[in-house]
């Protein structure tokens, strides 16, 4: 891919943030955490008490269409942390426009929709980029290199647990929340990280079976999902995912047992090391004690990381490590594990050639 837009070199990264809810205020903490390279120059959204707590706090211009931020902006990157369904089009028109594209996950809730973005984005010459911080958790590094440098030999069985809890009033909350067009379900929107290990860290999958189920909130999509996953390697496992945990948030983990070592890294958001044994010794087994982390959030620390690498990239300095194709790799096993759900059949991947 050719990216058309010199490097940022003699100054900071502009960046806008569209979309001031939830998941915006861990981008304004990341942005903040690197002033010295990153400058804020406006905020958007829809909702007018949203924005003017947004450009009171951060002291920016707010506008309250991503038209007018266009107009009136000179942001290098736009920063999408809009309900999921919007990413697409808003993704493609600042594409258009000549700018930058970050967006939180998932990129998109229908499969064409991401390959559409990624398409918009090359055609513009600008970079696209998904957000996936857990891979910065210092666990997940860890286990990363464990498999990177063979340490598990194969690998049999991988098990992927995310047991939170999403009370009714979390949907009731706003109206594009619990919809398929907006939001999509547990699977889609708050696993979506945990889909994203299955690829990153086992590596390709052959297909995938899933059930999904609304047994308990008022809303269109799923509160709960299993998915059994077959991966090209021949190792086999699950994800599990429900947002019906009583009274509140208990784990995301991911099991890994192969034929030479065992690892459990589990935690309200994969924060702990719980179970580290191999058979090989490593001067890694000293770091495990030190990479876990206490978390009150299911979001972890991983976004400042993830945006130092986005500003490496913007500056020349670096290759994106999560790049829009990238994030193809999760959408395409959540759409298929949904295809195989609504069909009740086993889903091939790649969905297409």
């Amino acid at each position: 891919m050719i990216h058309g837009r010199s490097p940022i070199t003699d100054r900071r990264v502009r960046i806008a943030v569209v979309g001031c809810g939830r998941i915006a205020t861990n981008h304004f903490n990341a942005i903040e955490k690197h002033r010295d390279r990153l400058q804020l120059v406006a905020v958007c959204d829809t909702d007018k008490a949203a924005l003017q707590a947004a450009t009171s706090k951060q002291n920016v211009p707010g506008f309250d269409s991503l038209g007018e931020l266009l107009d009136h902006s000179n942001a290098d990157l736009i920063a999408l942390c809009t309900p999921s369904g919007l990413h697409p089009a808003q993704a493609i028109r600042i594409a258009q426009a000549g700018r930058h594209v970050m967006t939180e996950k998932p990129m998109a809730t229908r499969w064409t929709d991401g390959l559409e973005m990624v398409r918009a984005c090359d055609e513009a010459g600008v970079h696209l980029f998904v957000v996936k911080q857990n891979r910065r958790n210092a666990t997940l590094q860890l286990l990363k290199r464990a498999i990177d440098n063979r340490r598990f030999g194969r690998i049999f069985m991988v098990t992927i647990n995310v047991f939170w809890s999403r009370p009714q009033s979390y949907y009731d909350s706003a109206k594009w929340r619990g919809t398929w067009e907006f939001d999509g379900g547990a699977l889609m929107n708050q696993a979506s990280h945990y889909v994203d290990l299955v690829d990153w860290l086992i590596g390709p999958v052959e297909s995938v079976q899933a059930y999904v189920g609304t047994l308990a909130r008022n809303i269109q999509v799923e509160d709960t999902a299993t998915v059994g996953v077959r991966w090209r390697s021949g190792a086999l496992g699950s994800i599990n995912v429900t947002m019906l945990t009583y009274p509140k948030n208990l784990e995301g983990s991911i099991t890994i047992l192969g034929e030479k070592g065992t690892v459990r890294i589990g935690g309200v958001a994969v924060n702990e090391i719980q179970h580290w044994d191999f058979e090989d010794k490593d001067p890694d087994d000293e770091r495990i004690k030190s990479a876990s982390y206490e978390t009150t959030s299911v979001y972890g620390f991983g976004h400042p990381l993830y945006y130092d690498n986005v500003i490496n990239v913007l500056s020349g300095e670096a290759e994106p490590e999560t790049d829009g194709r990238e994030g193809l790799r999760s959408l395409e096993l959540l759409i298929a594990s949904y295809l195989s759900a609504r069909d009740g059949k086993r889903v091939a991947l790649p969905l297409e050639f």
